[in-house]
């Protein structure tokens, strides 16, 4: 009898045994790996090693979005001598920042990888004496050409982060980018003992402005190793603050890209507007940014009808003020000078590099976990994902106004769904409060995966003899598309990074965890 090559999942979040996650020898795991690569939509979600005793455990898990599954599958390598193996990044571009990491954290050797380096410094890296000022940059030779070197230090509030230019003249040749400044330890933080509201507050700090999407992604992997479903108005409740958080930032990310072409105007009133919307989420839980709104299991803030009525009012005021700029935006002849042809990443690159969320679907990649692998309230709504097609600064600009449009639109939609729903009313029948003592499932894996604004984040969490967390992974959207934004750059002007990193607004703290 033929051995299973993979185990397949269609619930987000979802649980499984660990056990029945197949082990395969590493010649199968790779035949097996190139046919899910085979078929379009299918990406990797997340790789990583759990080191056993005796051996290192692969886990790996791709997202197939046509048929709407989550694929796990797995291979071992002895510790002992310390694995060397053919490297997948040779001919799938977007598993190089897995096996770099895999690569910094255990010393296992990929052969044949193009750019085995350093992703974030980890303190308990393999390689203590691969230190930041010993980066190992790469090289262009050449009488013409001169380096230019950016951060980590920045001016404002920018977080830490090194970008490496090369250049002839004006021309961007290469950029490399350099990051894990900000290397907290996060993973390893999930696994101490330090109790579930301890890990709440340190889901919803990994990346400051993705707070609601980060402790959602949690919320959904501690509630799938417990079997605990929460009511589906729990779960509107959740999509409502989940498009919120993407409206704030999608705006305040215009008002950023309208500075950097020194359009004030367009900065001013943007900056008004995500004011209003953030405002909005601290009447609703006390915090601009939406901590302590989402918890395992239930809720401290349910959302009653006079916020709801307030949401509602406050939407209608952002969707005609945000239309009226935006309308002059995408039609000044300095803007649109500026924004078109700019940074472009093709449908290939794209594709390539595993991009996610909205750096994918503004170069016409058809990917968005909402629709392809529908959490929270998105079963229930039709939930199509905004595609644009060049790949430019005015494609990210432009995505950012259509999904601000698309989430005004959801968001009413849920609400109304919550006014009519007899099962749900916060202020009759009363609601339910966060469950911060569930016992999870024994030697157990749970995934979840959230749409942020930024695009796909993946929890992924497992248990051992005792059921206690003992390994934690998290992947931020931006590991995937900081690449993106090194290929948006090249045959650009070095004039032109500002306003190129700024239309992605990538992560720094969410890359370097």
């Amino acid at each position: 009898m033929e051995q299973r090559r993979y185990i397949e999942l269609f619930t987000n979040p979802a649980s499984v045994r660990l056990e029945e996650i197949p082990v395969l020898d590493y010649d199968r795991f790779l035949d097996f790996l190139e046919i899910l690569m085979g078929e379009e939509g299918t990406h990797c979600v997340s790789y990583f090693v759990v080191p056993g005793e005796h051996t290192f455990r692969f886990i790996c898990c791709m997202a197939a979005d046509e048929n709407h599954a989550l694929v796990l599958f797995s291979h071992e390598q002895p510790r002992d001598p310390l694995p060397s193996i053919p490297s997948i990044t040779a001919k799938h571009f977007q598993f190089h920042i897995f096996e770099r990491e895999i690569h910094e954290l255990t010393g296992i050797r990929f052969e044949g990888h193009p750019w085995l380096k350093p992703v974030r410094y980890p303190y308990d890296r393999y390689d203590r004496s691969q230190v930041m000022d010993n980066y190992p940059f790469f090289n262009i030779e050449g009488e013409s050409l001169h380096e230019v070197g950016v951060g980590p230090v920045h001016a404002g509030i920018i977080e830490p982060g090194h970008f490496r230019f090369i250049c002839k003249g004006e021309e961007v040749l290469h950029l490399e980018i350099h990051l894990g400044y900000q290397h907290r330890g996060i993973e390893r933080l999930f696994t101490t003992g330090n109790g579930m509201i301890g890990k709440s507050i340190l889901a919803e700090s990994i990346a400051g402005d993705t707070a609601i999407g980060h402790s959602q992604a949690f919320a959904g992997v501690t509630e799938a190793l417990a079997g605990k479903s929460v009511p589906a108005g729990l779960h509107r409740e959740r999509s409502v603050a989940l498009e919120l958080e993407r409206m704030a930032v999608h705006i305040g990310d215009t008002a950023a890209l309208c500075t950097d072409i020194a359009y004030q105007f367009g900065q001013v009133v943007c900056e008004a507007l995500r004011t209003l919307v953030i405002n909005t989420t601290q009447l609703w839980c006390g915090n601009r940014f939406g901590k302590g709104l989402v918890r395992p299991g239930g809720t401290n803030y349910p959302l009653t009808p006079q916020i709801a009525e307030t949401i509602l009012t406050n939407l209608k005021e952002v969707e005609e003020r945000y239309n009226a700029i935006t309308k002059r935006i995408f039609t000044l002849p300095s803007v649109l000078g500026r924004f078109e042809g700019t940074g472009t990443v093709t449908p290939k690159q794209a594709t390539l590099i595993g991009a996610v969320g909205m750096a994918a679907r503004s170069s016409g990649v058809y990917r968005d976990i909402r629709w392809s692998h529908p959490f929270a309230a998105y079963s229930g709504l039709s939930v199509e994902p905004v595609m644009l097609q060049k790949g430019d600064v005015w494609s990210r600009a432009m995505l950012r106004k259509l999904e601000v449009e698309q989430s005004v639109s959801l968001i009413r939609e849920l609400l109304q769904q919550t006014a009519t729903k007899e099962e749900h009313d916060s202020t009759r029948n009363g609601f339910l409060r966060p469950d911060y003592h569930m016992e999870f499932r024994k030697e157990a894996l749970a995934i979840s995966l959230v749409e942020g604004w930024r695009g796909e984040i993946c929890h992924v969490a497992l248990t051992g003899a005792n059921g206690e967390i003992c390994h934690y992974k998290v992947k931020d959207p931006s590991m995937h598309n900081w690449m993106a934004l090194a290929l948006a750059v090249r045959s650009q002007e070095i004039s032109d990074f500002p306003l190129c990193n700024k239309s992605f607004n990538l992560s720094y703290c969410g890359n370097d965890l």
